[in-house]
C-alpha cells in the first residue's frame, strides 16, 4: 500500500495483514476491575502456575477405636460395637441397638408393617406366598398379632419377627469419650514424596496425647465427641438415629519448601442428608447365632450408629521449567510485550528478515507537489470591461 503526503520524510506503516504473533491492537477502555498485571501476578505467584502439579495422592488409612460403654443390660467393649473390626477407612460405631432374641425357625404372625399382611380370615392369606419385603413363607392361616386386636397372616421363618419382641438398648452414655486413631500415609509418585500423619517419636507420645491442631497436629487420636462437635451435630440426636460423618484429610504441599512444611489439614462434616427424613440416619442389621438344646437360635440386632468415612485428598506442586515458560509467555503476550519480542526475533535472527520486514511494514513516500498554474490576467481597463 502506497500513501502520498505533501511534506515530511518517508514513513514506515505497519501492515494489518502482517501483524506478528497474532497481536491485535485494541482500543483503550477504562478498566472497572483488577488490572491485567494484577491478575497475571495472582495467577503466576499465588496460584503457583510456575509449578508442575499432581492431584490425588496414593493413600492408606488404618483406624483403631478404644473405649468401653454400658447399656441398660450389659457392658460393651470395642469388639462388640465397632463394625467391621478390620480398622479400615470406613467403619461404624454402634450407639443404639434393637435386639430380637431367641429367634428360631418356626411359625409366627407376620409384621403388621408388611404390605397386605393384615387379615380377617384364612381366606385373606395365600399359602405358599412369599413377600420379598416380608419375613417368611405364608402358611395360609390368619392368626392374632403379638399385641392388640389385629390379625396378620402367619409365616414360617425366623420367629418371633423383629416387631414382635425387639428390646432397645442405648450405648451412647460413654460413647463421646471413645478414642479413634486414624493413621494415614500418602505418596505423590510423580515427585517421589511420601509422608505420614504420626510423629516420629519413641517416647510413648501416642499413649498420652490427643489431637490438637496447634500443639499436637501429629497426634491423630480423636475423641468421638470431638469429631461430632466439629461437624456441627448434636451427639445425643446422632447417637439415637445414626448418621455418617466424614473426616477429611487434606495434603496440600508445596514441594519447593522443606518437607516439614507439608502438613495434613483436618476437617469434619456430616455426609448424609439429615434434613431429608427418607434418607437421613444410619442403621444396619446383623445376627449372632448359637445353639439351645440342639436348636439353632439367633439374636437379630438392628444397630444404629455413627459411621465414620475417612477421606484423603490433596495436591502437590514443584517448580518445573516447562509450565514456567508457557505461563510466562502467556503473561507477556497478554500485556503486549510478546508482540514486541516476536518482531525483534524475526527481524533480527531470521534469514529472511527482509521479506518479513517487507510484509510487516509498508513504505510511505513523498510525491512532489507541482506549482499551481498561473491564472489569466484580468483587464482592469474600464473600457476593456465595457467591451466584454
Amino acid at each position: 500500500m502506497r500513501v502520498a503526503r505533501e511534506t515530511g520524510a518517508p514513513l514506515l506503516k505497519t501492515s494489518p495483514a502482517a501483524d506478528s504473533c497474532l497481536h491485535v491492537e485494541r482500543p483503550y477502555l477504562p478498566s472497572s476491575g483488577p488490572t491485567s498485571s494484577s491478575v497475571q501476578r495472582y495467577v503466576f505467584i499465588v496460584q503457583k502456575s510456575y509449578q508442575e502439579s499432581e492431584t490425588g495422592p496414593e493413600s492408606s488409612v488404618i483406624t483403631k477405636v478404644k473405649g468401653i460403654t454400658t447399656s441398660e443390660h450389659k457392658v460393651w467393649d470395642v469388639e462388640e460395637y465397632v463394625k467391621p473390626p478390620e480398622g479400615g477407612s470406613v467403619f461404624s460405631i454402634i450407639t443404639r441397638v434393637e435386639a430380637t432374641q431367641f429367634q428360631t425357625q418356626a411359625t409366627c404372625p407376620e409384621s403388621i408393617r408388611v404390605h397386605n399382611a393384615t387379615c380377617h380370615s384364612d381366606a385373606d392369606c395365600v399359602a405358599g406366598e412369599l413377600d420379598m419385603l416380608g419375613n417368611g413363607l405364608r402358611t395360609g392361616r390368619c392368626v392374632p398379632y403379638y399385641q392388640g386386636p389385629s390379625k396378620t397372616c402367619e409365616v414360617f421363618g425366623w420367629c418371633p419377627v423383629e416387631d414382635g419382641a425387639s428390646v432397645s438398648q442405648f450405648l451412647g452414655t460413654m460413647a463421646p469419650n471413645f478414642t479413634i486413631l486414624i493413621k494415614n500415609s500418602i505418596h505423590y509418585p510423580k515427585f517421589h514424596f511420601s509422608k505420614g500423619n504420626i510423629a516420629d517419636r519413641t517416647d510413648g507420645y501416642l499413649k498420652r496425647c490427643t489431637f490438637h491442631e496447634a500443639s499436637d497436629l501429629y497426634c491423630p487420636i480423636f475423641k468421638l465427641g470431638f469429631i461430632v462437635e466439629q461437624a456441627g451435630e448434636s451427639f445425643a440426636e446422632l447417637a439415637h438415629k445414626g448418621g455418617v460423618i466424614g473426616v477429611i484429610i487434606n495434603w496440600d504441599c508445596d514441594l519447593d519448601l522443606p518437607a516439614s512444611e507439608c502438613n495434613p489439614r483436618y476437617s469434619f462434616r456430616r455426609l448424609d442428608p439429615k434434613h431429608v427424613p427418607a434418607s437421613s440416619g444410619y442403621n444396619f442389621r446383623f445376627a449372632k447365632y448359637y445353639k439351645v438344646n440342639g436348636t439353632t437360635t439367633r439374636t437379630l440386632i438392628k444397630a444404629y450408629g455413627i459411621r465414620i468415612d475417612v477421606i484423603v485428598h490433596g495436591q502437590a506442586g514443584k517448580f518445573s521449567l516447562i509450565p514456567t515458560i508457557i505461563n510466562l509467555a502467556t503473561a507477556l503476550t497478554s500485556i503486549g510485550v510478546g508482540s514486541f519480542l516476536c518482531d525483534w526475533i524475526l527481524l533480527t535472527f531470521m534469514n529472511k528478515n527482509k521479506v518479513y520486514s517487507h510484509k510487516k511494514f509498508d513504505k510511505m513516500v513523498d510525491i512532489p507537489v507541482s506549482e499551481p498554474a498561473p491564472q489569466d490576467s484580468i483587464p482592469t481597463d474600464p473600457k476593456g470591461l465595457a467591451q466584454l
